[in-house]
């Protein structure tokens, strides 16, 4: 009998499926990098994910050490994300207009990891799923994180959990809807940060990914302006100016009204 291989770093990691995932669709030399940073945009996208679905849980809980924690690498993921658009700045516009048309029809307006994520911080736009088939993985993923509570769901009722007024209609809302501000809201971050205890450093680590993930925002647009300036996406994407309007619009409209009233 032969005996069966043992685990290695090899097999563990899947590095023969991971490592022979690249494959680029003419000889350009940057076309490599092109399609790394990208997939490695979705390996941290599911990480992010993945988190952000234990920050819920540890929320909801009430359990502050663990959301602590879960935030620290949530912000430190992020400044990640930032950075790795560095990376694919060093490609000029004439390098990546030389692969740019093998692309086809393929855009990252189609990612389902950023539409997912964007569902579970809060946003409600059942346009995003005309990207999909009905039906397929993407479509089923993106469509259920719209029907889930959000991050912001889960985080008023840690609140509330912790004897703070939010409000019944706000805790018992179509989560199907975007969220919307609220005076009643509002009143209870006030309460929270002027008790200056755990649920306000909460409600801080929640502006910093808010903030966060606009910076992002910010360098992903400045990115794709500098590289195809006011030329249409891929797969007829609008490009820069579809990202220009996405700026300056926080998941969490409400910790950032309160700030003019502390």
């Amino acid at each position: 009998m032969s005996k069966e291989r043992s685990l290695n770093y090899t097999s563990y990691l899947a590095l023969e499926e991971i490592l022979g995932a690249q494959r680029p669709k003419s000889d350009e030399h940057d076309e490599i990098l092109f399609i790394v940073v990208h997939q490695v945009y979705e390996l941290w996208f599911k990480q992010l994910i993945h988190e952000l679905r234990y920050l819920q849980r540890m929320l909801e809980e009430g359990n502050d050490a663990r959301a602590f924690a879960t935030f620290k690498r949530l912000l430190t993921i992020l400044k990640l994300v930032v950075a790795q658009l560095d990376v694919i700045e060093t490609m000029t516009p004439v390098q990546f207009l030389a692969f740019r048309e093998r692309l086809e029809q393929s855009s990252g307006f189609q990612s389902g990891q950023f539409r997912e994520l964007e569902a579970i911080l809060g946003r409600r736009d059942p346009g995003v799923l005309d990207a999909y088939h009905e039906g397929s993985v993407d479509y089923e993923k993106v469509k259920a994180a719209m029907a889930h509570p959000s991050v912001y769901d889960s985080f008023l009722r840690y609140l509330a959990a912790r004897g703070y007024a939010v409000p019944e209609e706000i805790l018992q809302r179509d989560v199907t809807r975007p969220v919307e501000e609220s005076p009643g809201v509002q009143a209870a971050l006030l309460a929270a940060y002027r008790d200056d205890s755990e649920p306000a450093q909460v409600a801080e680590r929640m502006v910093d990914f808010d903030e966060g993930f606009m910076e992002w925002r910010y360098h992903h647009v400045k990115m794709v302006e500098r590289t195809i300036g006011e030329r249409p996406g891929t797969g007829g994407s609008p490009g820069a100016a579809y990202l220009r309007t996405t700026l300056h619009k926080p998941f969490f409209p409400d910790l950032w009204t309160v700030r003019s009233e502390l």
